[in-house]
């Protein structure tokens, strides 16, 4: 007996086909929101800018831990020293916007560089346990050292000179959101065409198998020190970020607590899809400020909620969803093609 094939069933390649139709609309989507949000949040645009600061935050740890295999839970290290280097930097040289994000991201670079080559020669909980370690340490630094980082009570005095001399940054935060979605854009086509070079497939390659990686001839130490750079030099503008729009840094900014909620914001999300990070850090933002103004006591019940549901239910968390309604789009597309 044979069977035939349902040829009512749209095969492998006519969906991808079907899902290419509709691929630039969800490239679009993430933008436009952002852009949209400019013009109708209103007092909320400070929300949204701390959204923006997270998503570029979120998206380094994608980049180390997600398609690299660095399992790391430090980098609020990079994020706080990137935010104290650019408020030194306004304090004591030159409050221009532009030079302060451009000396947090190096000097956090230069911070993953060194921290980089000396634990990315171990693995697993051990690599894990040093990230924390060095992490702990530059908090507990800028704890003691209040002369240079204002200890308890914050870097303060902090004074940011108009965007390219023209934009000033108001209490309104209207230049503060566009500064921030501009250099959010401008890392996540950089992170895109690094996950999608040779460099980035070799990434993927590491993470599955290091020793496979090894036997072919792959560098493997040097490209792991070479993305946890470019992670830090990620975290290091977002810390950057964060410090000129709110013209303050507090210790808070180098807790673990940091990178534990952006490590929440990317399960959220989904890792190894770079827009899981724009997507998780955006919704766990909303969905705090909205939980919290509902019961400011238990909302972090709703978030804990979500994210075992996520666990448990949605194993690619909302980007599978948002998979899930890109194959439905793409299925209602064939079915009215074929009619």
């Amino acid at each position: 007996m044979t069977v035939r094939p349902d040829m009512s069933a749209p095969t492998l390649a006519q969906l991808r086909l079907g899902a290419g139709r509709f691929g630039w609309a969800w490239h679009v989507l993430p933008w436009g929101v952002a852009l949209a949000t400019y013009f109708v949040a209103g007092a909320y645009l400070t929300l949204g800018t701390a959204a923006l600061e997270m998503i570029l935050f979120t998206l380094s740890i994608d980049l180390a831990l997600g398609y690299a295999g660095i399992v790391t839970f430090g980098q609020a290290a990079f994020f706080g020293v990137g935010a104290y280097a650019a408020g030194l930097l306004s304090i004591h040289v030159t409050p221009d916007p532009i030079l302060g994000l451009l000396f947090g991201t190096a000097i956090a670079a230069l911070l993953g560089l060194v921290t980089g080559v000396l634990i990315l020669h171990t693995e697993g909980v051990t690599l894990m346990m040093l990230t924390l370690a060095i992490a702990s340490m530059i908090g507990a630094f800028a704890a003691q050292a209040g002369d240079l980082t204002g200890g308890d009570n914050g870097l303060q005095g902090m004074q940011i000179s108009p965007l390219f001399g023209v934009f000033p940054f108001d209490l309104w935060g209207q230049t503060g959101y566009l500064y921030a979605l501009g250099v959010l854009f401008l890392w996540f086509v950089a992170a895109w065409r690094i996950v999608r070079s040779p460099f980035g497939r070799s990434l993927d390659g590491i993470r599955q198998s290091p020793r496979r990686m090894r036997a072919i001839g792959t560098p493997v130490w040097w490209r792991l020190i070479a993305v946890y750079t470019l992670a830090a030099a990620m975290a290091g503008t977002a810390g950057s970020l964060k410090a000129q729009t709110n013209q303050f840094v507090g210790l808070d900014s180098l807790d673990l607590l940091v990178s534990g909620t952006a490590l929440v914001m990317l399960i959220l999300g989904g890792t190894r899809r770079l827009y899981g990070a724009f997507v998780g850090a955006a919704f766990y933002v909303v969905v705090q400020d909205l939980a919290a103004e509902f019961d400011p006591f238990r909302w972090m019940f709703l978030i804990g909620g979500l994210l075992v549901v996520m666990v448990l239910f949605l194993e690619g968390g909302l980007m599978g969803v948002a998979d899930w309604l890109h194959h439905a789009a793409a299925r209602l597309w064939l079915g009215t093609a074929r009619k």
